[in-house]
């Protein structure tokens, strides 16, 4: 799959919500934006694995910058790309190599919440 077509397959995501285990959803929201060097992909987006109501539990998203881990010394990236492990975490640096590969990285961390928390699910 080209480039272009894994985006469009992300924009087609926008506003989706699905039930991922009961009481739990993942959501979508992407837009197209134009590249910038903070979002050189040209999309803003925010995948979320929750209870529903509640707070998130996985978030991957480029809403704002994240400091890299590793003390003032070590540069922060300039894509905003990041993902969460909690709510109140303030985000860790994600690589986006492509929109398939931050799909497959999405859910594969939903997953491994869901089993760490023995969450009941066949993903």
């Amino acid at each position: 799959m080209n480039e272009n077509a894994e985006l469009e397959l992300l924009l087609s995501l926008d506003g989706a919500r699905y039930e991922a285990a009961e009481g739990y959803v993942v959501e979508f929201k992407v837009q197209k934006t134009n590249p910038t060097p903070s979002r050189p992909h040209g999309i803003i987006y925010a995948f979320v694995f929750r209870p529903d109501g509640g707070i998130p539990l996985v978030r991957f998203d480029n809403a704002h910058g994240v400091q890299r881990m590793g003390g003032k010394y070590v540069k922060a990236p300039v894509a905003y790309d990041h993902w969460h492990q909690t709510d109140d975490d303030k985000g860790r640096p994600y690589i986006f190599t492509s929109a398939v590969q931050l799909l497959d990285d999405f859910w594969r961390e939903v997953k491994r919440t869901m089993n760490e928390r023995g969450i009941p699910n066949d993903l």
